[in-house]
Formats: C-alpha cells, structure tokens, sequence
C-alpha cells in the first residue's frame, strides 16, 4: 500500500471557495461532530470542483503546497487521543 497521506480540508467558517495547493484530497465539511461524510475528491485535469455534499468549490492553486489554504485555516487535523 502506498504510504502517503491524503491532505482533508474543512469549512467552519462557510467560504463560498477555498484554494488548494493538491488536486486530490478529501473534504469533510466542518469539524466534528457537525462534518458530513468524508469524501474523496479527485479533480484529474481540472483546477475546481465542487464537494457533493456541502457545495464548496474547491479551486487549484499550484503556488500553494501540502495543507496551505487560501483562506488560511481549512485544513482539517485529527487529535490522536
């Protein structure tokens, strides 16, 4: 199995879009316990796409990397327990 981790963003604050410095990633909606399905995101040749089930559009930004957002703050961490 491939030993990467797939970057996870998030929108407490309601942005209409948010740019991403990947173009493959999950989107889980809010933090918990008010997030929907984490679900995969693939956008292949494109530069936006739009989440199935909170309706943020997503937008490709190269000049961004890793977890960087724009807004800033979009990333979405686990707390080991």
């Amino acid at each position: 199995m491939a030993g990467h981790a797939i970057a996870h963003f998030k929108n407490d604050e309601g942005h209409r879009s948010i740019e991403v410095g990947v173009k493959e990633f999950m989107c889980v909606g809010a933090s918990a316990p008010f997030d929907h399905p984490h679900i995969f995101i693939d956008m292949g040749d494109d530069d936006e796409a739009v989440c199935s089930y909170c309706s943020t559009l997503y937008r490709y930004n190269p000049a961004l990397h890793g977890e960087e957002t724009k807004p800033a703050g979009c990333a979405y961490r686990v707390d080991a327990a």
